[in-house]
């Protein structure tokens, strides 16, 4: 194992030049629907169409940030998972990961993997740790590419040891329902047993959703592709699902009060462990 010092040390990569503004970016464009700044114009006009198409996908990206509040919490808390593997962090915005788990657990571990340039340029000012105790780092990778992950995290969190693993509406990305399965596999293989997987995703259960993520592959930004409920549900194959089990993410933990007002949106997912 590296020192803390070193797990905190962020690479230095040649970023600028690879930050395309001409080509919209998914991340960027969830970054505007939750009212960030972080994004192009063009990322803005495609998510502008896109909410013409689903006027729920706002909602969703709002929502879906939430639920990871709600599962980080529950895990860091009552589970007591002291390390993340956050594949797919997309741009930081409210609540993030490592912010979640060291308010309750200021020790938490923390590895971020995106791809994206314009992600890891923001990586390095914002995703630092809230307390001493506490790392918090990225890693540039592909998720297509989970043994790589593998490689990169090794030295930074004790895979001996149970780690939160989250795939957060990012796999749409991968291009076959095997791909996803074996991208999700790979990583769960290297970790032990009272690890858990965090999982969502948009479904085919919306038309309009479908469409956005059709119109979204012609813009030039890379192609995402929804699933079915089942298809999203075999990802927790193998697993303990926790309470209350595979589901909308609006409801999953969410205290009762807070309920009624909360509408439906096509995002299913959840909270397993690995026995």
């Amino acid at each position: 194992m590296v020192s803390v010092r070193d797990r905190r040390r962020w690479r230095t990569l040649p970023v600028a030049d690879e930050i395309r503004t001409d080509i919209p970016h998914s991340a960027r464009i969830w970054n505007y629907w939750m009212g960030g700044k972080d994004n192009y114009e063009i990322d803005r006009q495609v998510g502008d169409a896109s909410l013409e198409i689903d006027p729920d996908i706002g909602e969703m990206a709002t929502e879906s940030r939430k639920f990871l509040i709600r599962a980080v919490e529950h895990l860091a808390g009552e589970v007591g998972i002291r390390q993340f593997l956050d594949i797919g962090t997309g741009l930081p915005t409210m609540r993030n990961t490592h912010e979640v788990a060291q308010d309750i657990a200021p020790d938490a571990h923390v590895v971020y993997v995106d791809n994206d340039p314009l992600v890891l340029t923001h990586a390095r000012a914002l995703l630092t740790s809230v307390t001493d105790e506490g790392v918090t780092t990225y890693v540039e990778a592909d998720f297509n590419d989970p043994g790589h992950i593998l490689g990169e995290v090794s030295g930074i969190l004790d895979l001996t040891r149970p780690v939160g693993v989250m795939f957060m509406g990012v796999l749409g990305h991968a291009r076959t329902h095997d791909d996803l399965l074996r991208i999700v596999g790979t990583v769960l293989a290297a970790v032990p047993p009272g690890s858990h997987l965090v999982h969502w995703d948009g479904t085919t259960d919306s038309p309009y959703y479908v469409r956005m993520c059709e119109e979204y592959s012609k813009s030039g930004g890379v192609p995402y592709y929804p699933r079915t409920q089942d298809q999203l549900r075999t990802v927790f194959d193998g697993l303990e699902l926790l309470e209350p089990g595979f589901g909308k993410i609006t409801h999953w933990r969410r205290p009762d009060p807070e309920l009624a007002g909360v509408r439906d949106i096509a995002a299913y997912g959840g909270v397993a462990r690995k026995p």
